[in-house]
């Protein structure tokens, strides 16, 4: 199956994103393009990875994923090819990927300058073309050469002991939940039966299975589909209502008989 998916901060008001699907379609026309989404906040590649990595597993092994983030930055060191899980990443060599993984990728091919030139607008100029090819049957191998390793970005990660877990929240959803980096794995090793979760000037002492489990206007928390622990308010903004947002903390306190 030729399937390509796009993640990038383009919006959907431009030209940008149908001038990248059209440079694909023009080389495959059989291309299935997913759009995963174009309204990642602007130069945020911690956003952009986060979705990716959040969704990327649901799709067949072997899906090529294009994704374009700060492509046109100092900060980015050419262009690359990863394979993760039987799955095909492209894009700036930057960071983004990085975040996909706690490991490095077992492939990493980056394209050779044939590949490479000086564009404004490198996701059609350049990494379209690869995707649509890599897609049809191309190897990432075809367009350059190994590479030791990718440009990393360090994410944050939670701290837990026997009698806290300091975690942080990582994403404010559309509805103004917030998503932390707790895992619903460690919590329940962690966990001896009695625990308190705090944050901003709420405690919460037990877990709920759904968003509507409580009253409306009330809090809630549960461990969400990707086994990590949300935080909002039923029928509310959580994020302005409890005046948290993007890295700020919190807390797990279990109680430990003594």
């Amino acid at each position: 199956m030729a399937l390509i998916t796009f993640t990038s901060d383009f919006g959907d008001c431009d030209y940008y994103v149908p001038a990248v699907k059209a440079k694909m379609l023009s080389i495959n026309p059989q291309l299935n393009i997913v759009d995963i989404t174009h309204k990642i906040e602007n130069y945020d590649v911690a956003h952009a990875a986060f979705i990716l990595k959040s969704v990327y597993k649901e799709f067949p092994k072997g899906t090529v994923h294009l994704v374009a983030m700060n492509s046109t930055s100092n900060m980015t060191d050419g262009f690359i090819g990863i394979k993760l899980e039987e799955h095909i990443f492209l894009g700036p060599n930057n960071g983004v990927l990085s975040l996909l993984t706690d490991y490095e990728p077992g492939i990493i091919v980056k394209f050779a300058d044939i590949h490479v030139h000086n564009s404004t607008f490198p996701t059609k100029d350049i990494l379209a073309p690869i995707a649509a090819k890599v897609a049809s049957g191309a190897a990432i191998h075809d367009f350059g050469g190994p590479l030791a390793s990718i440009k990393k970005m360090i994410p944050r990660n939670f701290k837990a002991t026997k009698k806290q877990i300091l975690g942080h929240v990582v994403r404010v959803d559309n509805y103004g939940n917030l998503i932390t980096n707790i895992t619903k794995d460690v919590f329940d090793t962690l966990n001896p039966g009695r625990f308190t979760i705090e944050f901003s000037r709420e405690s919460l002492t037990k877990l709920n299975n759904s968003y509507d489990q409580v009253e409306p206007g009330d809090c809630f928390a549960f461990f969400n589909s990707l086994g990590l622990l949300e935080i909002g308010i039923n029928h509310g903004h959580g994020a302005d209502l409890l005046g948290l947002r993007h890295d700020s903390p919190i807390f797990i306190n279990f109680e430990i008989e003594s």
